[in-house]
């Protein structure tokens, strides 16, 4: 919706505004009254003694009493110039771009902000999330996962956090194929969070879009985000989860995905890893292990999955070849790949370093190493 196409728009969109912009009357209660009355502009006309019958009195009086507030109506003037500029848009419940899945969430919200093209919010797509504080094993899976199914014409949904968020949306924007990548964000749709995002940010709005249900000028709070997490489940088909510890936001979403009949993937890892714990949990309570990216096209898509996983390729030199074998799969220390390679401690230093710097291995906190695996 774009409020410079006619005065009547214009107006419309303020009573939308007008109806989601107070405090306390969030997308449950909203519905309420749009079902009762069918319109913002049909709640307003109906008065405050039939609207505080639906939601008390109390939110009936903030909800009119929101007309005539100074700030909420300057919101709505820097909100009307926001949208006048180029791919800024507005969707809401009552327009025919208003994403399907959404409407199959028990609160969908009343409306979206987004920056981008919103054609992508009713595509093929699949959420992928995880752990903030992700290993260069769980980013490498993230990338190569992501650009696999973006490859398959799945757009990809994530929340434009650090780790695998950022990874997911990444691996979208390097596929060929232009299936595009969604970022839904706990923030306005004016703010970037965290900020070191804002240069992926940028692309994203050029490769897909950043949609969000909040205010312009809305901070990053905690409470913001499990909101975030239930419209990632809702757009997405499935879910993919690459890293969570046990607390992770990332099985909030996963939960709710399940609640929503969404298919559910996880990615396991080392049973020492703390950042695979909740990963382990979702494939306990039924998520589909998966190894490859082709395991969840397998089942989306099975007339599509016609290759099987590439096999891991050798070492490119002979000469690393215990070393690799001594890495395994785990975490390792220094004096672990000593003794299980039975290399001097030189000459796996020099690997080490050697593999380093080729993109082998990678460096973890407390002196270890790991082998990445690149799909």
């Amino acid at each position: 919706m774009n409020p410079s196409t006619s005065p009547y728009d214009q107006q419309e969109l303020r009573s939308w505004l007008n109806l989601t912009l107070p405090a306390g009357i969030g997308p449950r209660k909203q519905q309420q009254l749009l079902r009762a009355f069918g319109h913002p502009d049909a709640v307003f006309d109906a008065g405050l003694s039939a609207v505080a019958g639906l939601i008390g009195i109390k939110l009936a009086e903030s909800l009119f009493d929101g007309r005539n507030n100074e700030a909420q109506q300057a919101l709505i003037a820097t909100t009307l110039a926001w949208l006048s500029e180029p791919g800024h848009h507005i969707v809401t419940l009552a327009d025919r771009d208003y994403p399907q899945r959404l409407l199959e969430s028990d609160d969908p919200p009343s409306l979206l902000y987004i920056n981008g093209d919103p054609a992508y919010l009713n595509r093929a797509a699949i959420g992928i999330v995880g752990s903030r504080n992700a290993t260069p094993q769980g980013i490498e899976n993230a990338l190569a996962f992501s650009r696999v199914l973006a490859d398959a014409g799945f757009t990809i949904i994530s929340g434009l956090a650090l780790g695998i968020d950022a990874a997911a949306h990444e691996g979208a924007i390097r596929s060929e194929a232009a299936s595009g990548t969604i970022a839904i964000i706990g923030t306005g749709i004016d703010r970037v969070y965290p900020s070191s995002n804002k240069k992926l940010a940028h692309v994203v709005t050029g490769k897909g879009c950043i949609i969000s249900e909040f205010p312009l000028g809305t901070a990053a709070t905690a409470s913001n985000f499990p909101r975030r997490n239930r419209l990632i489940a809702g757009l997405s088909q499935a879910c993919l989860v690459v890293e969570a510890a046990p607390a992770s936001g990332s099985l909030i979403t996963a939960r709710l995905a399940g609640e929503l009949g969404r298919d559910l993937f996880a990615i396991p890892g080392s049973i020492h890893a703390p950042q695979y714990k909740g990963c382990h949990a979702l494939i306990k309570q039924g998520a589909k292990l998966v190894e490859c990216a082709q395991d969840i096209l397998e089942e989306l898509r099975p007339q599509a999955a016609t290759q099987s996983a590439t096999p891991e390729p050798a070492p490119d030199k002979p000469e690393h070849a215990p070393l690799i074998a001594a890495l395994g799969h785990d975490p390792c220390t220094l004096d672990q790949l000593i003794s299980r390679s039975g290399l001097t401690a030189d000459a796996v230093l020099a690997m080490l370093t050697e593999l380093s710097l080729e993109g082998v291995v990678t460096n973890l906190p407390g002196g270890r190493y790991q082998r990445l695996i690149r799909s």
